[in-house]
């Protein structure tokens, strides 16, 4: 017996075409030498679902309750931990790492882990063996000690980690200008026990708490290159000095151009910067870019000096020469919008120190706070809370107080609203005035993969190792999965709010601009075809919803893996990453 389906099509009066199909349960046989069809039964007036599963049973296949043909005995997300895995594969990282064993399988771990879950190491451990990271990588019920084993051994390779990257972005090949880029942060540590816990200037706003510091090194594009951690009261200029000597000595990169902030290329450090320890010069002198303080742009300005307002009439860039900088390079620029947001933002804290300064001017006058002792105390509580102190003069007695605005001196510091001078030995025809202003605003990158490590992907932040090595180690994880970050971030611009294609600035002076589709992604929150556009976190979480399931079928004791179907989302994620979606990782 079997099923046939019969199709009849006609034309009614009206001209419409209408089709009609019979379902029947038929019997075939042979009659002499004839086949002979007999109808059991007709079928089309049961349901589809009725008739798939007569038809089924018919071929002799054996149908069980739609909850028990399979059994899903496992399910674990994949998605998330499958993409930071393939795009490490794809950039090298575990060969960069080192030879292959458990150690570099559980480093892997830990730079991965960081990526898709930032926390602490030992609080991923649980964590890894509920995705398919630990599975895939054998690394399920690592304990403590492994996880710090690991932890030792990838810091013994640091030097030869980052050589290489520095040999992928440093050198003259792929970075033709010889530009690198360094800054400093900090990051507070629990705990007192550390060698490398000092009090120091704290960039989280943390005061009076132990802290370390550490510089990152990276491309002109903020591609993270080298680490190096250093104690928490060490000063901008010394760390400066040892990034230096390590892209000098142990990278072997020759006649580098280094970009850093004001308060890290010191006039000192300059000097010492390419002078042997015999205090000659070096053969192969680096160069560097940084901005001159205000003392110093005030000392330009001052009787007829180089930098005059004149200079930017009809531009806001000028390249200006003077005898207490021979032999550089000073690029001068002003820029409107930054002179107008210094001077509103002045103006508001002025005011705001002065509202907080009056109940203090009133209780005086009603005679509820007298005692010039007494006042002056009450003064100095508010006086410097918004850094204006300096512009204000106290006159206090027992009984009165008087506050009144240092006008002049107000003056002589907008004066200087929007002014910045660059400095600089590289010659004109190696970088052009508005080249060298781009390389200093690039800095940008570094302050951004610095809050990509310290908050908003990867939280290093608070350091809870007592061992030096172990602070060391870690902050070399989180810059590996950094640079993890970095490539993960621009692959995945299209599906998230990250900018595609920023616009080429004609005047690197002026504010940068974003691009009409990054505005447009901003605005509409959804590509043409409806799908949601998301942040770097939203993507990760939504590719955590691709799980691996291990599935039994009736009447077996083997189980198979098989992924979800994934979303066009999901699909889109891994074809910017150039692979398939993987079964397992490894």
């Amino acid at each position: 017996m079997h099923v046939a389906r019969n199709r009849r099509t006609y034309v009614a009066k009206s001209g419409e075409q209408r089709v009609y199909e019979s379902v029947l349960v038929r019997r075939t046989y042979r009659d002499g030498g004839k086949v002979r069809h007999e109808t059991l039964a007709n079928l089309s007036a049961l349901p589809a679902e009725a008739v798939t599963a007569i038809e089924a049973t018919l071929k002799g296949e054996h149908l069980v309750p739609a909850g028990q043909a399979v059994t899903i005995t496992a399910s674990l997300p994949h998605g998330h931990v499958a993409a930071a895995h393939a795009m490490a594969v794809k950039l090298g990282l575990p060969a960069l790492l080192g030879p292959p064993g458990r150690h570099r399988d559980l480093a892997l771990a830990l730079i991965v882990s960081r990526v898709v879950r930032p926390g602490s190491k030992l609080s991923t451990l649980a964590w890894r063996d509920d995705t398919t990271l630990g599975a895939d990588l054998q690394v399920t019920r690592a304990s403590t000690d492994d996880i710090y084993a690991a932890m030792d051994w990838l810091a013994a390779r640091q030097d030869a980690i980052e050589a290489e990257l520095a040999r992928r972005h440093l050198a003259p090949e792929p970075n033709p200008e010889r530009m690198a880029l360094f800054d400093l942060s900090s990051s507070w540590l629990e705990g007192r026990c550390c060698p490398l816990a000092a009090r120091g200037y704290s960039r989280d706003g943390k005061k009076g708490r132990l802290q370390i510091e550490y510089g990152l090194l990276t491309d002109p594009e903020g591609r993270p290159v080298a680490v190096r951690v250093f104690p928490g009261n060490t000063g901008d200029p010394a760390a400066f000095t040892a990034i230096a000597d390590v892209v000098r000595d142990k990278f072997g990169l020759a006649k580098m151009v280094m970009a850093g902030d004001r308060g890290m290329i010191t006039s000192a450090r300059i000097a010492a910067l390419n002078r042997l320890e015999d205090g000659t010069a070096r053969p192969d002198p680096y160069g560097w870019i940084t901005a001159l303080r205000a003392p110093a742009i005030r000392k330009l300005m001052a009787d007829g000096g180089p930098l005059q307002l004149s200079l930017f009439d009809e531009q806001d860039l000028a390249e200006i020469t003077s005898p207490d900088f021979p032999g550089e390079r000073l690029i001068a620029c002003r820029n409107p919008h930054l002179a107008a947001d210094r001077a509103r933002k002045r103006e508001d804290l002025l005011a705001a120190t002065e509202q907080l300064l009056a109940p203090i001017a009133a209780r005086v006058a009603a005679g509820r706070l007298a005692g010039a002792a007494a006042i002056g105390i009450e003064a100095g509580k508010v006086i410097s809370k918004h850094k204006t102190g300096k512009h204000f003069d106290l006159a206090i007695t027992d009984t009165t107080l008087a506050v009144t605005r240092r006008q002049d001196q107000i003056d002589a510091e907008a004066a200087l609203d929007g002014f910045y001078v660059l400095r600089t030995p590289v010659p004109a025809d190696q970088l052009d005035g508005p080249g060298v202003v781009t390389a200093y605003k690039n800095l940008k990158y570094v302050e951004r993969d610095f809050r990509s490590i310290k908050s908003d992907d990867l939280d290093l932040r608070p350091v809870f190792h007592r061992l030096e090595e172990r602070v060391r180690a870690h902050v070399l994880i989180c810059m590996l999965a950094c640079y993890l970050t970095w490539h993960l971030r621009r692959a995945w611009a299209p599906l998230t709010f990250t900018d595609q294609d920023p616009p080429e600035q004609d005047n690197p002076v002026t504010p940068a601009r974003r691009s009409a589709r990054a505005q447009a992604k901003a605005s509409g929150q959804h590509d043409a075809a409806g799908r949601p556009y998301r942040s770097f976190r939203g993507l990760l979480e939504h590719l955590a919803t691709l799980t691996r399931n291990q599935v039994r079928y009736t009447g077996t004791q083997v189980t198979i893996p098989m992924l979800t179907e994934p979303t066009a989302a999901q699909r889109q994620a891994f074809s910017l990453l150039g692979v398939p979606i993987p079964l397992v990782l490894k």
